[in-house]
């Protein structure tokens, strides 16, 4: 929880006892919330709002700080900079149950909030961050790839479109800068491939040289001989 105040501590009861129920991560819910409308709380619901829709893990407060979770759903979860926001993002992926409960809130009576339109901003670079690492981290040659593959179609119909006015007798090559398109554009293609082929090998060596597993076990049952 945060040491602003607040955050009221006895609800610290309330998330524990919600982990007794079976979750692995309870989340507070400063529902009735002491800020400013705009500065704070209405670019706060649009942070929100952005989080759950893509993510998939909806939460009405990913800001609220107060939360409790069990140690071995986070094992292996490395937070850089204001990632912390994205502990329940993190622990979803991770297999953890997840739940939310209404949470006190006070007035802040200490300090002062540097909340506002750039933290919004921050957010969203942080969460392109998080999805790419999650969707493509082990796989990066699919959005190099894609990215390549869409190079090469621009290519291919910028060549095609600077042969059609040059049939045509429209425009010569030197009128037009299709074909200085068309060029660059496949280059940038086999640049995006070889560049989706080095992260495979840089993702491949990350994981084989530390011996970093590409997914976590839950539980092991020992079952003894094999049932025939």
């Amino acid at each position: 929880m945060d040491g602003d105040l607040q955050n009221d501590p006895a609800d610290i009861g309330k998330l524990v006892a919600k982990l007794d129920e079976g979750y692995d991560l309870v989340s507070g819910w400063r529902r009735d919330r002491q800020d400013h409308p705009i500065k704070r709380n209405f670019l706060s619901r649009v942070a929100n709002s952005l989080i759950s829709s893509t993510t998939g893990v909806r939460l009405h407060d990913y800001g609220c700080s107060l939360k409790a979770y069990r140690r071995e759903v986070l094992q292996g979860v490395n937070l850089y900079g204001e990632m912390h926001r994205f502990i329940p993002v993190y622990a979803h992926w991770n297999g953890a149950r997840i739940a939310e409960v209404p949470v006190l809130h006070h007035a802040r009576v200490h300090g002062a909030s540097n909340y506002g339109l750039e933290r919004v901003m921050k957010v969203i670079f942080d969460l392109g961050v998080v999805l790419f690492l999650h969707r493509w981290a082990q796989k990066p040659i699919y959005i190099f790839g894609f990215c390549g593959l869409v190079s090469w179609a621009v290519s291919f119909l910028s060549a095609l479109a600077a042969v059609i006015y040059k049939v045509l007798n429209l425009k010569t090559f030197v009128q037009t800068p299709l074909p200085l398109i068309a060029v660059t554009m496949f280059f940038t293609g086999v640049i995006c491939f070889l560049l989706g082929l080095l992260a495979e090998l840089s993702i491949r060596t990350y994981h084989e040289s530390q011996g970093k597993r590409t997914y976590l076990v839950a539980s092991r049952d020992n079952l003894g001989d094999a049932v025939e």
